[in-house]
């Protein structure tokens, strides 16, 4: 429906103005029914519905409507699947639509610093581009059946410890590369209604007070057209957050956000057109929501079970699989261990938490699938306390001992997958690991599934056959797990993080959570595979890995040009077939590493990735486009982009580990860098420029010295003394007169 909102809004008075800018509750936002203003309604996501129609909260404390409850993002993630996390946004449109939600918060596109964030199952990775395009396709999906969503938290939200006021340090090129690079892609390519600011500082300034995310960046920079929302509590200083452009501040303040903008505009330290703006913006949402509302809109409840079962099946991660011990035949005896086989986690805690419309039980499920197969069961661990129970491990002993196989559920207790709180450590439970020692010690064929939001040490790893991560799962976790267990699918998922050994060897391990309201982020670009490339360390299970019933070989990577500009496309192919016995997916990864490079850069970076399916024997051309930002780093003097002329590999790989193929490239900037050079510069950096190095072999002729690296005194090194001198001792040593040298640097700085 067509509608003057410029027109309406000169009818509000600023009272109204003002009162439309907070929310009413904890849901809904300000209507004004003799302006023909409806309210709409927000409800927390992201990987379901939670609408409460009783008492009402935003922290997942009270009850909420029956939803579906899909796999979380860190498991969704795990899928590489585009299309499959499409439809999860589809579905989740649909229920939004059968319960007259219009906006749903999410997705959450915050990277993972340290596999310590209680919250990192909402995450989907510590890759910006895996995550950018993940989000992006979410956000399509849920705004495809005209439902907003929530684009959160911007920016840089990576723990939980003083959330409310952490100040996050760091450095730009860390800012942009990483943290915002997440969110960028997913605005740019996804349109979402509305992004939700953080409660963090970002270098001193609370995201929802800074006008350089909020406007200079995510509007001017990135052409964001919807509107800026607080995350429920985020606002201190009301005016100065809608000065910022923070358009709608959640839940209601009891009036004392509109109250403050109204003085603010009264007394001129806000202009009536920053409210306005606003207004305007929150209006076209509301608006946007209320005509895309579907009468009497339904879903199907079983089809979403099952479309969760499948996105559960996608995600799930066989990192181990010793001796080709899985898939397990249905015959036989096989012992079921752990008190989650029968009491699963398949979700985080907090605002997050949804009611699932139904929930299968893993030991249901694997009765079901494997109905020609005699289960024995011991509950092994107690979930209300950490310690070994040894009369309950000694029974478990006794089933594992009986069977020919024992399948062990484990993984972290709900207050380790949680909003409001970071972990520790990275260790399971101790009664759980008690029990997995106990169990290998009479049981030499040991399938463990692992439900956790996550990344855990594994001290046992070698004592088990096979680990199946089946992370945070959702509803239809349980049928997943028996689908990959007894081969009804095959596995096909792949990390989206990657897994240390240890929490020491992470790359935030000094400097995560910070010291009392600040912490800096002193790894700077090098988190996740970043940093294990960088210092060549192996981690337990690197990113990208993940195992099949089936295998593939790569062949043929093809390139268009062996030379670009950085304003040309690149295109990328490559053959796979499956080489195996069984139809499978696999998740094909592009890498960029930068050869040479005058800036710290990551060794390789995932730039492109491919999930083809293949018939046994079958084999596909899988195709890449790559740009500029391929290639690019930000370079802060220029602020923008910049893609350094040279050599680029191009990499192919089964993981991040795994690399299999590889092309170069040559690519040439477009951009002409022009370095400012001073007395304070030194030489070497003077004569790294074509222009400069007639300068300085000048001066060094009249130093009394040659050019070459063997004409330095007392048998120094002329490369290394040069990076180490400034112009300024030309003039001490009156090599060349103070106003000539001058001259010269300004020619330099010209040419």
């Amino acid at each position: 429906m067509e509608r003057n909102i410029k027109a309406l809004m000169a009818r509000l008075s600023l009272e109204e103005k003002a009162a439309l800018c907070s929310g009413v509750g904890a849901w809904h936002t300000k209507a004004l029914p003799e302006h023909g203003i409806p309210a709409i309604m927000m409800t927390d996501g992201p990987h379901g519905l939670r609408k409460q129609n009783g008492v009402q909260d935003h922290m997942g404390l009270n009850d909420s409507v029956p939803a579906t409850c899909f796999p979380t993002a860190a498991g969704l993630a795990s899928s590489w699947n585009r299309e499959l996390v499409e439809q999860v946004g589809i579905a989740l449109g649909e229920e939004c639509q059968a319960e007259g939600v219009g906006i749903i918060l999410g997705p959450g596109a915050n990277i993972k610093r340290s596999p310590l964030c209680g919250r990192n199952f909402e995450y989907f990775s510590e890759d910006t581009y895996l995550s950018s395009e993940l989000a992006t396709k979410h956000i399509q999906g849920v705004q495809s059946q005209g439902v907003g969503t929530s684009l959160k938290h911007f920016a840089v939200n990576n723990q939980e410890t003083r959330r409310f006021n952490i100040n996050v340090m760091l450095d730009e090129r860390t800012f942009r590369e990483i943290y915002l690079a997440s969110f960028e892609g997913a605005v740019v390519n996804a349109g979402p209604w509305t992004i939700m600011s953080a409660y963090n500082k970002i270098n001193g300034v609370f995201c929802s007070e800074n006008k350089r995310l909020l406007t200079d960046i995510l509007r001017n920079e990135w052409g964001f057209e919807g509107l800026v929302v607080s995350d429920w509590g985020a606002v201190s200083e009301r005016e100065a957050a809608l000065e910022a452009g923070l358009d709608l501040e959640m839940p209601d303040s009891n009036g004392v956000g509109s109250c403050k903008v109204m003085e603010a505009v009264q007394q001129g330290s806000i202009g009536l057109d920053t409210l306005d703006t606003a207004v305007e913006r929150i209006l076209t949402v509301i608006f946007r929501a209320v005509d895309s509302q579907k009468e009497n809109a339904t879903y199907d409840q079983e089809a979403h079970h099952q479309l969760a079962r499948a996105a559960a099946a996608e995600s799930m991660v066989l990192l181990k699989n010793e001796n080709a011990v899985l898939p397990l035949e249905n015959k036989g005896t096989i012992a079921v261990l752990g008190t989650f086989a029968k009491k699963p986690r398949y979700q985080g805690a907090g605002s997050s938490r949804v009611q699932p419309t139904k929930l299968d039980i893993p030991y249901e499920e694997i009765q079901k699938v494997a109905r020609d197969t005699e289960l024995l069961y011991a509950e092994g661990y107690s979930l209300e306390k950490d310690e070994p129970n040894e009369a309950m491990i000694e029974v478990a002993k006794a089933v594992a001992s009986q069977a020919d196989a024992a399948i062990l559920f484990v993984g972290l207790p709900e207050e380790c997958d949680a909003e409001g709180v970071d972990r520790k450590h990275l260790r399971l439970p101790d009664n759980q690991n008690a029990l997995i020692e106990a169990v290998s010690t009479v049981q030499d064929k040991i399938i463990l599934v692992l439900l956790n939001g996550s990344a855990v040490e594994m001290p046992w790893i070698n004592k088990v056959q096979a680990v199946l991560e089946a992370y945070l799962g959702g509803q239809a976790m349980a049928g997943a797990v028996a689908d990959l267990l007894f081969g009804v699918r095959n596995p096909s998922g792949k990390l989206a993080e990657t897994f240390p050994e240890k929490l020491s060897h992470t790359p935030s391990f000094i400097n995560f959570p910070g010291e009392r309201e600040q912490v800096e982020y002193r790894e700077g670009l090098f988190i996740g595979y970043r940093y294990f490339d960088k210092v060549d360390t192996k981690p337990l299970f690197p990113f990208g890995h993940g195992l099949s019933y089936t295998s593939f070989a790569y062949s043929d990577l093809q390139i268009d040009k062996s030379e670009i500009t950085d304003a040309e496309e690149l295109q990328v192919t490559v053959k796979v077939r499956n080489t195996g016995q069984r139809a499978g997916k696999e998740i094909v990864q592009l890498y960029v590493k930068d050869v040479e490079s005058s800036v710290l850069r990551p060794v390789k970076e995932l730039k492109g990735f491919e999930k083809v399916e293949l018939e046994p024997g079958e084999e596909k051309r899988v195709a890449f486009r790559l740009g500029k930002r391929a290639f690019a780093y930000y370079h802060v003097d220029l602020q923008d982009w910049y893609v350094e002329s040279g050599d680029f590999e191009i990499l192919i790989g089964k993981s991040s580990e795994d690399i299999v193929l590889s092309h170069t490239v040559v690519v040439h900037s477009t951009t002409k860098v022009r370095k400012k050079f001073t007395l304070d510069s030194t030489l070497g950096d003077i004569r790294a420029e074509p222009a400069g190095a007639g300068l300085v072999n000048k001066i060094l002729m009249g130093m009394g010295f040659g050019s070459s690296r063997t004409d330095a005194p007392l048998g120094m090194d002329m490369d290394a003394l040069l990076n180490s001198l400034k112009l300024r001792i030309v003039e001490s040593h009156g090599a060349i007169p103070k106003e000539q040298l001058e001259e010269l640097l300004a020619a330099l700085n010209e040419s």
